[in-house]
């Protein structure tokens, strides 16, 4: 598992400072922690490490010397400045559910023979122990066909008793339509029939 190093953070220095030095702020906070614990760390470490994590991924936080099993809790993306702003963790406790999300990954998308695939679900929230956490939910789409549709409860996820859904079941993940090329939408069609009366 990926670990971490992150320092505490003195409240004085504001996190724009910081951010100008080459760290990202953040927070940790858990059952046992009281309050929270606001921390920085290396923008260099935390740029590596979310090459491989992201939302919903079960690290090792190491802050100064103590190590914490956390959750990545919150990816703050600064797309104007591209870069990370800040990271938020939740410290699990071994007998304790938690909420997170799975990232939703399609593979094979080009093998589609026929149609197009719609992604209708980027994540799939839910609830687990950490012992049973998922980051992510990969679906191979490559057999799919025209009017083949994938909904949660047909993933591996849905199947895993230690696993408590919070999305839908029946919500749809993706399905593949017909590409309807150069047809004129019905309502053009009675719209050019009206103005030619």
């Amino acid at each position: 598992m990926n670990t971490l190093k992150a320092e505490k953070r003195s409240m004085d220095v504001k996190a724009k400072r910081l951010r100008r030095e080459g760290y990202v702020t953040g927070n940790l906070f858990g059952r046992e922690i009281e309050g929270s614990i606001p921390v920085k760390m290396q923008k260099s470490d935390v740029e590596r490490l979310l090459k491989t994590a992201n939302k919903g991924s079960q690290i090792m936080l190491d802050v100064e010397g103590q190590v914490y099993n956390v959750l990545i809790k919150e990816v703050d993306f600064n797309s104007l400045a591209g870069r990370v702003d800040e990271v938020d963790f939740q410290a699990l406790v071994s007998n304790e559910k938690v909420h997170s999300v799975a990232e939703v990954i399609f593979h094979n998308h080009d093998k589609i023979a026929e149609g197009v695939l719609q992604e209708s679900l980027r994540e799939i929230s839910y609830r687990a122990y950490p012992s049973a956490l998922v980051d992510k939910v990969r679906i191979d789409v490559g057999e799919m066909k025209i009017g083949d549709v994938i909904k949660v409860k047909d993933l591996d996820i849905a199947k895993d008793k230690d696993i408590d859904l919070m999305t839908d079941p029946d919500a749809v993940v993706c399905t593949v339509t017909a590409v309807h090329a150069g047809e004129v939408p019905e309502e053009e069609t009675a719209e050019e029939a009206q103005s030619e009366e």
